[in-house]
């Protein structure tokens, strides 16, 4: 009985973030599409990977033709975070949990989900993970399907309008806090100073791809990291 509640309980607690996967992941079954993916394996990139940022990217450099190397290495390094998350989440769910849950678990890491996870003041379940995880793969993998559809059964000229929404949440998702960070701006900024250096210099054309956006996530982060670093809060004194 205690393992149906805590299923229902993350069902209701994933709910939130179902809804708002289904508005991105509906926008990347539009442009994967529309680069000339099927419909159907768009739909098992989503429900195979459940990631953002990274799947984006990965998608972009199969598009472009890009090696195995080049992808592994992007969306390794893109997804790198969800290793921390991981480590974190493991020193708060149940001693109980078996090792084949806890490896199931860690499929559904994502930002979302890790937030929610982490602010609950209890021990995490293997149930309770299973539902907070569920809804939301339902969200990306539903909004993938019907954007990927949406697109097929569109008139070109709309869908291709349409496409433009990625790049305005994109837009809507870094504009907020670079507005309130100076640090997030800066970072922001830096970046996109770097792509645009690499698609205009020459000599520099061949880091434009999957190897580009390596080098400058690895360069910018640290350059960020180094120039703004966080401090460690005082220690309150005894």
């Amino acid at each position: 009985m205690k393992g149906n509640q805590e299923f229902r309980q993350g069902l209701r607690d994933g709910l939130p973030i179902c809804l708002g996967y289904l508005s991105v992941s509906f926008a990347y079954g539009m442009k994967a599409v529309l680069a000339g993916l099927p419909a159907w394996i768009v739909t098992v990139i989503s429900l195979s990977n459940l990631t953002s940022a990274g799947q984006f990217a990965g998608t972009n450099l199969i598009l472009s033709g890009g090696s195995y190397l080049e992808i592994a290495l992007t969306t390794g390094i893109i997804n790198l975070r969800y290793f921390l998350m991981s480590l974190s989440m493991s020193q708060k769910v149940e001693e109980k949990m078996t090792f084949r849950q806890r490896l199931a678990v860690s499929f559904g890491v994502t930002d979302e989900i890790f937030a929610v996870s982490m602010q609950r003041p209890r021990e995490l379940s293997a149930w309770y993970m299973c539902g907070l995880i569920l809804t939301p793969v339902i969200g990306w993998t539903g909004g993938t399907f019907l954007g990927g559809v949406a697109t097929t059964l569109l008139p070109e000229s709309l869908s291709s309008a349409l496409g433009i929404a990625l790049y305005g949440m994109f837009i809507a998702v870094i504009v907020p806090p670079a507005k309130k960070q100076k640090p997030v701006l800066f970072t922001v900024l830096l970046a996109v100073a770097f792509s645009v250096l690499f698609h205009t210099v020459s000599w520099l054309s061949f880091l434009s791809g999957g190897w580009g956006i390596i080098l400058i996530t690895i360069v910018v982060s640290g350059i960020a990291a180094v120039l703004f670093p966080i401090k460690e809060e005082a220690k309150e004194e005894a």
